[in-house]
């Protein structure tokens, strides 16, 4: 059998930045043991797979060792791959998702995420959080992954956290945020309990980063940076129970694979 696959970094306008995700166009379904398989072989944070659907495409992703429920910059990497490879006519791409229809919209020369809205909850149990991080945490919020602020971008960026010790820790993974310095905010997001010590950008992290900043700064549309080594700006708003994220996509390898 031979699949053909296609490397996009996403959130970029150039190679060698922002998130790169492995993206295939399937007639049908793999087996799920395969497609976990073929994650593991290309070893990025994300592969996606996309399959043909009554109602736009059906879309799933997968960490070098597990499925994931949602995933921004894979799914924005799959729209690239439809649009610009397959040329799939229209200028927005419906999915069907474990969490739900996604879109992906043409906006303004990027690409625009449809997402659900995730609000933080309190936090009602201590965890050793300022310990696994290595740094001072103003406070702590929870969805599926922990949301931990700290006081400056400074700070967020010196991090270095003790990726043992975060892999204990409830969730996903861990989004740490601040306030931005040329952005409206920036985070890191580590998840090393699911394959992932630091994702370079996470578009999934921001359906709780925007309506989280948006509350605390009063406004609706904001600009984001992940403060990763690749790096990624996102361009975010705040529509009732959705979010909105656009970015640029970069196409960087295409090839086969022979199993």
């Amino acid at each position: 059998m031979q699949l053909e696959f296609h490397q996009v970094d996403a959130f970029s306008d150039r190679p060698f930045a922002g998130n790169p995700a492995m993206v295939y166009r399937l007639g049908s379904w793999l087996a799920d043991e395969l497609m976990q398989q073929i994650a593991a072989e290309h070893n990025l944070a994300e592969t996606a797979f996309v399959v043909p659907h009554t109602e736009g495409w059906q879309i799933r992703w997968f960490t070098p060792t597990t499925e994931v429920p949602l995933c921004g910059h894979a799914t924005l990497a799959s729209a690239h791959v439809l649009l610009e490879v397959y040329n799939v006519p229209g200028e927005r791409l419906l999915f069907q998702s474990k969490s739900g229809p996604l879109s992906v919209s043409r906006e303004g020369g990027r690409l625009q995420l449809d997402f659900p809205r995730v609000d933080p909850q309190p936090l009602d149990e201590a965890l050793p959080v300022a310990e696994a991080l290595g740094c001072p945490v103003l406070e702590v919020w929870k969805t599926s992954e922990l949301l931990v602020r700290v006081e400056s971008e400074q700070v967020l960026r010196a991090c270095t956290p003790d990726m043992t010790a975060l892999a204990q820790l409830p969730g996903l993974g861990v989004i740490v945020t601040a306030p931005g310095i040329e952005h409206d905010f920036v985070s890191r997001y580590f998840a090393p309990g699911i394959g992932i010590p630091e994702d370079p950008v996470t578009g999934s992290t921001h359906c709780s980063l925007i309506p989280y900043w948006a509350q605390r700064l009063g406004k609706s549309e904001l600009r984001a940076f992940q403060c990763s080594s690749r790096g990624g700006e996102l361009f975010c708003r705040l529509e009732g129970e959705r979010v909105k994220i656009a970015g640029n996509a970069r196409l960087v390898a295409s090839g086969v694979l022979m199993i």
